[in-house]
């Protein structure tokens, strides 16, 4: 029986109406439903994320960068989307063997990582393309990119004293929301310009037409 001016412990009223032993399985439940959304949520963040590079994969990146995309609408900002693909991977499997190959994708991503800023989105899309969303910026110089990744890849080639240099090629397309309204949409626009002739092995910034991306 509850008495003015005693304080209430907790789980007193909840006892006092369904009984001690139902309140403790109350809790116990609701314990229980907390550790399941817990190890759900992580397995959601881990599927998520590339387990060699721990950049986001495919899945993560269009999630991640669709945030960003949003966000530059909203705002009325520009984005570009620039595409990686490492210089001769194959080559560099088959002669030095696939550990060799997993470390290059693994410096290529710390590259990226360290030269971007911590407001565009990077991802590892799968094999050896990269893709990186540069938020509130319009089309870039992507020459001035490739120097300074070439300067950090160059200083990682010579502390480890490997017997390739990592080289890669870089494409990019500008955000225009009246011909691609997501990260998909610009996905599927830079993947077209595969076909065109890199010049210096740069992709020439342009648009690629293509039906309005509504989805």
């Amino acid at each position: 029986m509850l008495l003015p001016g005693k304080p209430i412990k907790p789980g007193t009223f909840a006892d006092a109406v369904h009984g001690p032993d139902t309140a403790l399985q109350e809790r116990e439940l609701l314990r229980e439903l907390a550790r399941k959304a817990e190890q759900e949520l992580t397995a959601v963040q881990v599927a998520s994320l590339d387990e060699l590079t721990l950049l986001p994969n495919c899945h993560g990146f269009e999630a991640l960068a669709q945030m960003g995309l949003d966000a530059c609408l909203a705002l009325g900002k520009p984005a570009t989307l620039l595409s990686f693909d490492l210089d001769h991977f194959q080559h560099i499997n088959q002669l030095y063997g696939r550990a060799e190959g997993d470390d290059a994708l693994k410096t290529f991503a710390d590259v990226l990582r360290i030269a971007f800023r911590e407001s565009d989105v990077i991802g590892r899309m799968g094999g050896d393309e990269f893709a990186a969303l540069l938020t509130g910026a319009s089309a870039v110089d992507v020459r001035a990119i490739r120097a300074r990744l070439e300067e950090m890849l160059d200083e990682r080639n010579a502390t480890v004293h490997r017997a390739y240099d990592i080289r890669f090629s870089i494409r990019q397309i500008e955000f225009h929301p009246a011909l691609h309204r997501t990260v998909g949409g610009l996905l599927r626009a830079i993947s077209r310009q595969v076909g065109c002739e890199p010049l210096g092995g740069v992709q020439q910034p342009g648009v690629v037409a293509e039906p309005a991306d509504h989805l």
